[in-house]
């Protein structure tokens, strides 16, 4: 019955922020990786269900700490609603999903739920102002490494800050294809990764950490050459249309595999156990 109520408390919270999030930030290309984020994260709970149980029957609610943070999330919260800000709106249920379920079955099963938690902030629309300031840099890098690659290969390339030109046909790298919120989403895949493979080697986890970036980067690349080679070969029609939409998916399965290869690469020099 906590659970439920727990539960129902929180959705009620979240359903006017969902509504700002579909009309605001979701809908976008940069940041429409959201509802996907919070959908893993509830497959991870979902994934430790027996060994949430098992904490949620030796449960012990935790004390002044949980209300604090309780009382610091409700006002994250208020101050988002107040406002407007769907950030804090977003940001808030970071704090409250933890005292809530501290409050009601303890510490160990904060500790326990951790990562699927941890997870969302990945959910949390990034602020304009830094995205802005990131996404250019990071969009002339994609840029350029992507005109270098084809232009070493042959193909009639030129490129004017993050504009590239190919035979006939001029391409904007936008801040879908190469921004910040791309390379936001895939570390998201790459801690999602690490989790799953469950290396115990406290040296290869942080070496797969850090790697993350470059290769979302990598990714990034990969993805705009392949919007421009499509535009290329088959026209511009082609790659505005439902190859750009699939490009998207193109960027993960890249930086999946990227990350797989990564990590055989460090399984030749760093165990997946630590040894004792």
């Amino acid at each position: 019955m906590s659970a439920v109520i727990l539960a129902a408390t929180l959705l009620v919270l979240f359903a006017p922020v969902a509504e700002a999030l579909i009309q605001q930030v979701w809908g976008t290309d940069e940041q429409g990786h959201g509802p996907i984020i919070i959908g893993v994260a509830l497959w991870l709970l979902w994934h430790r269900r027996d060994q949430l149980r098992a904490v949620a029957a030796n449960a012990v609610p935790a004390g002044l700490g949980g209300w604090l943070l309780l009382a610091f999330g409700l006002a994250i919260y208020m101050v988002g609603r107040i406002q407007n800000i769907v950030m804090f709106q977003m940001g808030a249920f970071l704090p409250l999903i933890v005292a809530a379920l501290a409050l009601t079955y303890g510490w160990a099963m904060v500790r326990a739920a951790a990562f699927p938690i941890f997870f969302l902030i990945f959910a949390i629309p990034l602020p304009g102002a830094v995205v802005d300031m990131v996404t250019q840099p990071l969009k002339r890098g994609v840029s350029y490494v992507a005109e270098q690659l084809l232009y070493r290969a042959d193909y009639p390339i030129s490129r004017t800050g993050v504009i590239l030109m190919i035979g006939p046909y001029q391409l904007l790298v936008a801040d879908a294809c190469a921004g910040l919120n791309s390379m936001f989403t895939l570390e998201a895949l790459g801690l999602l990764y690490m989790n799953i493979v469950g290396h115990t080697s406290k040296l290869r986890n942080l070496l797969l950490a850090i790697l993350i970036v470059p290769v979302s980067f990598c990714a990034n690349v990969v993805r705009v050459m392949i919007l421009v080679l499509v535009t290329f070969y088959l026209g511009d029609e082609a790659g505005q249309g439902f190859v750009h939409s699939f490009a998207g998916m193109v960027l993960f399965l890249v930086g999946l595999m990227l990350m797989l290869g990564v990590d055989r690469i460090l399984g030749l020099f760093v165990p997946a156990k630590d040894t004792k």
